[in-house]
């Protein structure tokens, strides 16, 4: 009797389980049709931001798809994203593992892909007061100067022979220098145009088909793509400079007074700073491979963006040229307290950072529990994808949304550092983007600089409101097919 009477009671507890599971499960965001095994990842398309802010206005800001065996929750409004990041910003702190952040991030000890826990808050501090405080960063002007004139004279080199040029090369290779000198140092230049192809190759694997991230069951068969190989033979490039550089540093006597970022993290490994946490050579390389890679491809594509819409909007461009010359004068350098005077410069590149977030998913998030967001039940484990394009163009908040408009920024408190949800091109709440100082201070000062010294025309046959703004989407969504310009010396 026994037996039976707890046989009886289990199924009658089993059941309870079921229907309310049922329950919650019917209560889950909307969702679009998804096709046997593989789900909703066949309407992702080629640009997920664009193909997802589409259904978004179809099944609603919060919606729910399944991506092979992964849950996702796609954000797609300020409302959400406010609710999300500061009522339940702890349970969405958590980062998703993919095959690629593993092995990149030296299995999760960066800042970026850490997951939400005291090793990461321990880590992300060190970062933001010793490397990327706003102390440290005026500190490296001096490397953004260099490198900004030894732009200016490579461009004032084609304007002489009125060449067309690929803006985008440049601004690749002169943010790939002033980013490699302010974290590995001068000693280290050398190694510049190799981390430059290693970080580009990053950003590009990061965004490759993985079988295991979408079917953990069939992780193997990224070992049969040669996905793992590939990844690897890019991890071993990078890791190969780093320790060479870390090396380096370690054994140079005279590097203590120095600042560059190796310095500091040699220094801080030295002194046990972690608390609880040993700060070890690979701790050190997973962080410096974030600054490498997120510091050089977010800066470059942005100011792409940005002198891609100032060709299309001349009158624009004109006005914002003519703030800067009135404020720089004829002076040989442009000087951080000048940025500081030019307002318009401002409104360009928040106008930009809206229209073109370099990252419009953002990085994805995981819910470390069970959570309701908006009314509907979300479980723990589920990945959480922030749609920044969708919110940024959203037509309720924004005036005329499809438009390149800097002047909608005048008088207009908000701001792009993640206390006005309608406006997070960096993130918000803990896992904001820490770098935004340090990559905004390079976006201010190469910009100022292109357009000081140089009137820009478009090569014959091409039309500014035909200039073709298509997007290519990586690890950063920049222009598809890059603007070719020619610069006109505006000071002799």
């Amino acid at each position: 009797m026994f037996a039976s009477l707890l046989l009886c009671l289990t199924f009658i507890f089993c059941l309870r389980l079921i229907f309310r599971n049922r329950a919650k499960d019917n209560n889950l965001p909307p969702s679009p049709p998804k096709l046997p095994v593989i789900g909703n990842f066949h309407q992702l398309g080629k640009l997920p931001h664009r193909s997802l802010q589409a259904l978004s206005k179809k099944y609603g800001p919060l919606m729910l798809l399944h991506v092979g065996c992964v849950p996702t929750l796609v954000v797609s409004s300020a409302d959400m994203a406010r609710e999300m990041m500061k009522q339940h910003d702890i349970v969405f702190s958590n980062r998703p593992k993919t095959t690629a952040a593993d092995v990149f991030s030296y299995s999760y000890r960066d800042v970026g892909f850490s997951p939400y826990g005291e090793y990461w808050r321990q880590v992300r501090k060190l970062c933001v007061l010793e490397l990327l405080s706003a102390k440290r960063v005026e500190s490296f002007q001096s490397v953004r100067k260099e490198h900004a004139s030894n732009l200016i004279k490579m461009i004032k080199q084609a304007s002489f022979n009125k060449e067309a040029i690929n803006l985008r090369v440049m601004l690749v290779e002169v943010v790939n220098n002033i980013v490699c000198r302010c974290v590995l140092g001068e000693k280290a230049e050398e190694c510049n145009v190799r981390l430059g192809e290693l970080s580009r190759r990053v950003t590009s694997q990061f965004t490759h088909f993985s079988f295991g991230d979408l079917f953990p069951y069939l992780a193997w068969m990224d070992i049969l793509t040669g996905l793992i190989a590939r990844l690897t033979a890019t991890h071993r490039g990078l890791e190969s400079v780093f320790d060479s550089v870390i090396q380096q540093h370690k054994s140079d006597a005279t590097s203590s007074g120095n600042n560059d970022f190796v310095d500091i993290l040699v220094r801080l490994q030295k002194d046990g700073m972690l608390d609880n946490h040993q700060l070890t050579a690979d701790n050190l390389k997973a962080i410096l491979m974030d600054m490498i890679v997120g510091g050089i491809e977010t800066t470059s594509t942005t100011i792409e963006w940005a002198m891609a819409e100032l060709m299309r909007n001349p009158n624009t461009r004109k006005k914002v040229q003519e703030e800067i010359r009135r404020v720089v004068g004829k002076k040989p350098n442009i000087e951080m307290e000048d940025i500081k005077q030019i307002k318009y410069l401002n409104y360009i590149i928040k106008e930009t950072l809206r229209l073109h977030p370099a990252a419009p998913l953002l990085l994805p998030r995981e819910t470390s529990e069970t959570v309701t967001l908006g009314g509907y039940h979300i479980p723990a484990k589920t990945k959480v994808l922030v749609n920044a394009t969708a919110i940024q163009s959203d037509a309720e908040l924004w005036d005329r949304p499809y438009e390149f408009c800097p002047d909608r920024f005048e008088n207009n408190p908000i701001d792009y550092r993640g206390r006005d949800y309608q406006f997070i091109p960096f993130g918000g709440g803990r896992r904001g983007c820490p770098g935004i100082t340090f990559g905004i201070a390079s976006v201010e000062y190469l910009l100022a600089n292109l357009l000081h010294w140089f009137d820009w025309e478009l090569p014959d046959g091409v039309v500014a409101e035909k200039l073709d703004m298509s997007e290519e989407n990586g690890l950063t969504v920049h222009q598809k097919i890059p603007v070719r310009v020619i610069p006109v010396l505006h000071f002799p």
